[in-house]
Formats: structure tokens, C-alpha cells, sequence
């Protein structure tokens, strides 16, 4: 094979890796508006009807101005994925938006379907993800500097200055999901047994229960 011919070959595979890879499935027609209340879910939502589309199906206003924060971590996410944007449905990206108090934190958590990343608006941040080979890779993140997290890996975001904080987040996936790590373990339903998170977190039954206690969302 010709030099030529290969560089041709490494160039397609490399192409075709990209897709292959990519965090959603590419669309297979111009518009695919999300039509929830069809209760039909194939990898995605069921289409509107073409004629009943409109321009509200492509806007969303809710991240022009700060999020209300009324919760303990001193942070709020704000998203605009295909759940408030329907026509995002097939096109494989979403945005939110975050907010943070002085000393506000964006707990450990990860998105298992989207690459993440930030700009920052507001403020400066310390962030960072950690690999599967257990390393932390952080930085200090100001005014107008962006910052990758990886899909599926464990991330944060800590405000830790004494004035407010807020980012433009980005994704790869019209819905990406978040997974805290602290209200997962410590709240799901069923729950998990104590004694996995006593061995797990080396810690006594006792401490297992005041957690829980700690997390548990606050009733109306």
C-alpha cells in the first residue's frame, strides 16, 4: 500500500473513531422536536408533528440572570437541556448554567453521558476531576478561562472566594444526567445497606446514620 493510500486509510478511521465515539447519535433528519407526552422513549423522545413546531421549541430564557440558591452547598444549577428545550431532542448538546454564593460549592459529582465544559462568568473557582487512575487534575479558573471535565469522570466546583461565582456550562448530549456521588450513595431509594458505606467509607453505623440525616432532602 502507497503512502498515499495510507494516510488516506488513517484519516477514515480517524474519522469514523470520532462518530463512533461521540457522546449522542448523530440525527437522521432536520428536526426531531421532543414530543414527551407520547411516552414513547427510543434513546431519546418521539418527534412532534413537523406542523406543530414552533419557535418556542428552539428558546429558553431561564439563564439571563442568577439562579436562587436556597440550599446548604451554597450552589444552583440551572439547566437548559431537551427537557426545557424540546427542539434540542437528537442534536447532541445542552447548556446550564451555575451559580455560586461566596464559599459555594458544586459537590463531587459526574455527568455519565456528556463531556463538560465551563466558562466562567463571575468570579473565580477552584475545579477539578479526578482519572480512573485515581489523580486529581485542579486548577484556579477565573473571569472569562474555560475548563474541560471529561465524560463520566468525578468533578467539582468550589467558589472560595468572598464574592458570588457563576458559569456557562456546556455539554455534548441534549440530556447528559448527573450523578452526585455523596446523594447517591447516601440517598437513594431503596437505600443502600449501612454497613456497605460503614466498610466502604471505614466508618461506624453511627456515622453511616448521621450522614443520611445530614443529606436527606428537607420536606416542604
Amino acid at each position: 500500500m502507497s503512502p498515499t493510500n495510507t494516510l488516506a486509510v488513517l484519516a477514515f478511521f480517524c474519522y469514523a473513531i470520532s462518530f463512533a465515539f461521540s457522546s449522542d447519535p448523530d440525527t437522521l433528519q432536520d428536526l426531531c422536536v421532543a414530543l414527551p407526552s407520547s411516552g414513547v422513549k427510543v434513546n431519546g423522545f418521539a418527534c412532534k408533528v413537523e406542523a406543530n413546531i414552533t419557535e418556542a421549541d428552539f428558546f429558553f430564557d431561564g439563564l439571563a440572570k442568577p439562579g436562587v440558591i436556597n440550599n446548604t452547598l451554597g450552589s444552583v444549577v440551572t439547566a437548559s437541556n431537551v427537557e426545557k428545550i424540546p427542539g434540542l431532542n437528537t442534536l447532541g448538546l445542552s447548556f446550564s448554567r451555575i451559580d455560586y454564593k461566596a464559599g459555594g460549592l458544586n459537590p463531587p459529582h459526574t455527568h455519565p453521558r456528556a463531556t463538560e465544559i465551563v466558562f466562567v462568568l463571575e468570579g473565580e473557582l477552584d475545579v477539578g476531576f479526578i482519572t480512573t487512575g485515581n489523580k486529581l487534575i485542579s486548577k484556579s479558573i477565573k473571569k472569562g478561562e474555560v475548563f474541560v471535565f471529561p465524560k463520566g469522570l468525578v468533578h467539582y466546583q468550589k467558589n472560595n472566594g468572598d464574592k458570588p461565582a457563576s458559569v456557562l456550562s456546556a455539554f455534548n448530549s441534549q440530556l447528559p444526567g448527573t450523578l452526585s456521588i455523596a446523594a447517591a450513595l447516601f440517598t437513594s431509594t431503596p437505600p443502600v445497606p449501612d454497613n456497605v458505606l460503614a466498610q466502604a467509607f471505614q466508618i461506624d453505623i453511627k456515622e453511616v446514620d448521621n450522614i443520611k440525616t445530614k443529606l436527606a432532602p428537607k420536606k416542604s
